[in-house]
């Protein structure tokens, strides 16, 4: 089972959600600070961080992005209800997913599932490797590169740019994305949509703000191509 690094200053929600991931087989290490869930990571070496938002000294979103600097570690954001803005800036540093507290284990455990799997968008007769212009898209080893450079890209950001890819010139809406993507079907998580988009445009366009690559129809969606 995936280890997972709990970051939580409320020891109510902290202990919940340690004992209910312990019962379903995960080796859960716990912190009630943005600084010791730091120090703890290359200690731990979890396989995925659920991360609260808000947090005493460090916050969550500060820690999102030094996790991000150095790690492609999937991240999910835990958060209060109304903390509509703070979901957008912590999903804008790089977190895959959220989830709203209070929330069931069932439910916690779901989202791991759906960040941690596996895609293999690779059909038959398909390439393993395919050329998109600069990109190269490596659908066995899940590698990417641009002009023969990796690039790092988040677990929502790899599964999106394979979903796209795997259909050039397909329109997908939000919702089509956050059910294929995501495996969610709450309308109103298109948010996680525009932030991963606008993330992997960041990483993957010449100019994010005229992207060849991931394009938006006003209106419709989004597609990948032509090139």
């Amino acid at each position: 089972m995936p280890r997972v690094l709990l970051i939580e200053d409320d020891p109510s929600v902290r202990e919940g959600v340690e004992l209910g991931l312990r019962r379903r087989g995960h080796e859960v290490r716990a912190a009630a600070t943005g600084e010791a869930g730091l120090a703890a990571l290359a200690e731990f070496r979890p396989d995925l961080l659920l991360l609260d938002l808000m947090l005493p000294g460090m916050n969550g979103v500060q820690v999102c992005r030094r996790v991000r600097e150095r790690s492609q570690l999937p991240i999910i954001m835990l958060t209060a209800r109304g903390d509509d803005f703070d979901v957008v800036i912590g999903l804008e540093a790089g977190a895959d997913d959220y989830i709203v507290k209070p929330a069931r284990t069932e439910v916690i455990e779901a989202r791991i599932r759906a960040v941690l799997r596996r895609l293999d968008d690779a059909a038959p007769g398909r390439q393993a490797i395919e050329v998109h212009g600069e990109l190269a898209i490596d659908r066995v080893g899940l590698h990417v590169t641009k002009a023969g450079l990796p690039l790092a890209l988040a677990p929502s950001e790899l599964r999106l740019l394979l979903h796209l890819s795997a259909a050039p010139e397909q329109v997908f809406s939000r919702q089509q994305l956050l059910e294929h993507v995501w495996e969610h079907s709450y309308h109103a998580d298109a948010r996680l949509v525009d932030a991963c988009v606008a993330r992997l445009r960041g990483k993957i366009e010449d100019e994010a703000g005229s992207p060849r690559y991931v394009q938006t129809l006003r209106g419709f969606g989004y597609r990948f191509g032509p090139l």
